[in-house]
Parts: structure tokens; sequence; C-alpha cells
């Protein structure tokens, strides 16, 4: 009996040992050169036993092959393509789009699997065409008193905490503004984000950019949580959603409002009952979406989750480099005063689009904590690569390395040092297209970019007109990233002083 048994675990050991190698030749027959992939794991073992984030394990194989186009990885058991050369990129994005219009994440085409984030093309090109006028600058000029109003409120907090003690962890206070800053332009709700009850609120949306073992299995076998029907977001987060939609629906009486936002112009296409439209490629093959109430709060999550977390670590790692540049934060005031008087102190759109050189710490903070690290595209026919000899089947996944690329020395000399003048109009001019991507570039970028630059620049405006950021004894001057976030978030946070300015 003991040799029987034996024999069977050798047997499944060995089974289990070719399913996981036997495609570790697939770029060696490619004639494309990348690091040696070990067995299960891959190229990314740090990542997937959560010792270091996914964005940094891709940063670090851009680094390994400076002079190649392309680089060949395995994210566990699925050979992926990584891409460095910035043309490539272009032709990627831009050029030959309809060949990778996919992210290739997806988990399901109906229900909550149908939000803009993670839906196949056609889904994709429906809901985009309908969901882009919501940030045409005359939607964005009518929330403006909204997140006037928020910013207004989070300085009120700042200063009231900041009485008590004035060291404050940065991202914990930013996510109070950006929490009620999108419920209020988004959904028409007025959320109290700095009371204590609203913290199971934060706990349900702090739980969708955790890394969850179903998004290890897509890792794992690219589609199968398509084939099996699975999520990759909690049923806690589908459940809040579905009622935050009801909730609001019922307060307007299923009847689109004159506020246009974001519920009214889901309540008007809830009112088909369905949206469709013609293909593009054939003008003959209809694409359609039944709008049940799970793909309603699908929308809802994109919107909520695209200007919620990442709008928050964005303006934590913003306030960061000036505590730690007090010179740049002192131009930045300067402009602020500036900007305000030459528009007779009212904080409109146009007053925010008007500081310019805050729009350049914005960018460069992006540029050094690109929130969303790497890029994922999923070829959708065989393709070759410009400029080489590789040659990709169909249904292959695609990486682009967005900290590799923010990091490059010949792209962005000295590129740990904090420098806004990489982004005056001439130095960009300079520059390839490719060489900046926070926010993905191409049609399949990211909607809310105009959201999330207004709602930023005006909290900073408000904030930093009345409080002085500054390093505490606690403040990291070299940051550790958490691996288990699929955003780039520090771990432990980051703590600085708020110093009232008189």
């Amino acid at each position: 009996m003991a040799v029987i048994i034996l024999a069977i675990l050798v047997i499944i050991a060995y089974f289990l040992y070719y399913h996981f190698t036997k495609h570790n030749d697939y770029w060696n027959k490619r004639n494309v050169v990348g690091p040696k992939p070990t067995f299960f794991f891959g190229n990314v073992k740090d990542a997937v036993l959560r010792r270091k984030p996914f964005g940094h394990i891709f940063k670090d194989i851009y680094d390994m092959y400076p002079e190649e186009k392309v680089v060949g990885m395995f994210v566990m058991r699925s050979p992926e393509l990584l891409v460095r050369d910035l043309d490539v990129i272009k032709n990627i994005l831009i050029k030959d789009f309809d060949i990778f219009v996919s992210r290739g994440f997806e988990f399901k085409n109906t229900g909550f699997g149908a939000n803009l984030f993670h839906c196949n093309a056609d889904t994709w090109r429906l809901l985009r065409s309908r969901f882009s006028p919501l940030f045409t600058p005359g939607k964005l000029k009518n929330m403006m008193y909204l997140l006037s109003e928020c910013g207004d409120k989070f300085v009120e907090y700042v200063a009231r905490v900041t009485q008590l003690n004035l060291e404050q962890e940065v991202h914990d206070m930013t996510r109070k503004y950006t929490q009620a800053a999108i419920a209020a332009c988004a959904f028409g709700v007025d959320i109290d984000s700095y009371n204590q009850e609203q913290e199971t609120f934060h706990k349900v949306h702090s739980k969708m950019f955790i890394m969850t073992l179903n998004r290890d299995l897509e890792l794992m076998y690219p589609g199968i949580m398509v084939k099996i029907g699975g999520s990759l977001i909690s049923a806690e987060t589908i459940t809040f959603f579905i009622d935050l939609v009801k909730g609001v629906t019922a307060q307007r009486n299923g009847k689109p409002t004159n506020r246009n936002d974001f519920m009214d112009l889901i309540l008007k296409m809830r009112e088909q009952k369905h949206v469709s439209e013609l293909m593009r490629d054939n003008n003959v093959t209809e694409t359609s979406l039944e709008l049940t109430d799970e793909v309603i709060a699908a929308q809802a999550f994109s919107f909520y989750a695209g200007g919620y977390e990442t709008s928050a670590a964005t303006m934590g790692f913003f306030l960061y480099q000036l505590a730690l540049n007090p010179e740049i934060q002192e131009e930045v005031v300067v402009e602020i005063k500036e900007v305000l008087k030459k528009h007779n102190g009212e904080m409109n759109l146009e007053t925010v689009m008007d500081l310019s050189y805050m729009g350049q710490v914005f960018d460069e903070t992006l540029r050094m904590y690109p929130i969303i690290s790497d890029l994922k595209r999923k070829s959708n026919r065989t393709y070759t690569i410009p400029g080489t000899n590789v040659t990709i089947e169909k249904n292959q996944l695609i990486k682009i390395p967005t900290l590799g690329i923010h990091y490059d020395e010949r792209i962005y000399p000295n590129p740990e040092k904090f420098d806004p003048e990489r982004f005056s109009s001439e130095n960009e001019a300079a520059r390839h297209p490719c060489a900046y991507l926070p926010f993905g570039l191409g049609p399949r970028y990211c909607i809310g970019i105009r959201f999330a630059q207004i709602q930023i620049r005006m909290c900073m405006a408000k904030l930093l007109s009345q409080f002085r950021v500054e390093p505490s004894k606690n403040t990291p001057r070299q940051l550790q990233y958490e691996p288990r976030r699929v955003v780039l978030y520090p771990i432990g946070g980051i703590p600085i002083n708020f110093i009232k300015r008189h």
C-alpha cells in the first residue's frame, strides 16, 4: 500500500510539474529574450507571494533588457510580452488599437462584469460613447460648486484635527475628500466622510483594491473567470453598489433630474431598458446590453472606483513631495494667489485650469507614482511587432510597464528627483507621446482624466492657501509599497505635518 501511495504521489507531482512548466520554452521558440521562469510562479514569484507589487516586478524586467524592444516573460504559467519600445507601444495603444482593444482582464460579459474597467471590447465601445458626455467642459463646470463645497469641508476638517495633532496620515485624509466629492458629483449623495459613523462605508471601498485569489487564478489561467462565471469583485462590494444605485433611483423617483450627473445619465439609459449600436466593422452586427440593476451598479462601481482611491492616492503623493520640497510648494502657493487674484477670487473651472504650474506638479507626481503601474492589452488576431521579427498569436497578452518607462534614465534623467519642470510645455513637446502613461493612451485611456485633474486641483488650491505641509519626525524618505493592493499604495501610509498659515 505504501508503494502504491508513493507511486501515485510521484505521478501527481510529475503531472503538476509538467503542467506548470510545459510552456517554459514558449519565448525561446520564438527567439524572444527574457528571464528564465521558475516553477509555478513564472517571473512574478515575489508578487504572487505578496512580497512586492506587480508593477515593480515588471519594472525590474524592463531594466534588465535596456536594448530590447520586447521581452518575453511569464506571469505564473501564462506567457506575456513586455513591450519596452515607445514606438511599438504607440502602435499598440493608438495606431493598431482595434487589434488591442481588450484589456485582457475580463471576468464575465454580463452583470457586474460589464463595467468600464473589465468589460469586453464590444461592451466597452457601447458604454464609452454613452458616458463620454459626462466629462465635457460644460458638465465639469456644473460640478465646480460641489467640488468647492467638498474642498471647504476638507479644509475645515484639517483645521479641526490638526488642533490636536499636527501630524496626520495623508492618504487617510485625502480619501475623505475624494469619497465626498465623487459621491456628490456622480450620485448626488451628501456623505459626511469626516464622521466616524462612515467608517463602514470606507471599509467596503478599501476592499475593492485588494488582490484576491480569483485575481491570481485569472493571472494563472487568463480567461478562466469568463468560463466559470467568477468575479474579480467581492460580493460585498457588488451588493453595496446595487443598494447605492437603488437608493439614489428611489430618491429621484426613477426619473432624471436637472443635475445632469452620472445618475441622471444612468436613469435616462434605464428608461430604454437596453442600449445598442451597430458594429463599426460591417454596420450589420448589432451589439446590445440589457440594463439590469447589476449592470447599472457596475457602472457606478467604475466611476466611484476611478474617482475615489486613485485620486486620493495621487493627492497623498502630491502633498508628500511638496512637504519634501518646500521651494516647489512655495511656487505652487504663489501661483494660487496670483491666479485667484486674476479671477477675482472665484474658484471656478477657468481658475482651476489656469493653475499651470500646479498641473506640472500633478504630472510629475504621477510620473513618480503612477497609481496603475502597468497597462495590459490582448491581441484579437495574429500580429507582427513593428520593427522586429516577432509575431504574436491571437489572444496574446501584452504588458506595458508604465513604472519602468517613467523611471527610464534615458527618458527622464535623474528619475528619482522630483522635478515639475519635466512637464513644461517645451519639455513635453520634445518627449515621445508614449513616455508618460498614468492614464493610458489612445481610445481606451482613462475616461475620467479631466475630472481627476479638476478634483485634485480644487482641493489642493483650497488646502495650500491655508496650510503648509512639512515632513514630520515619522515621514519616510524612502517609500515601500503594499504588495496586496491593486493600486500603488505606501506601506504604513505617509505621516506629514499640516501647519496653519498666518
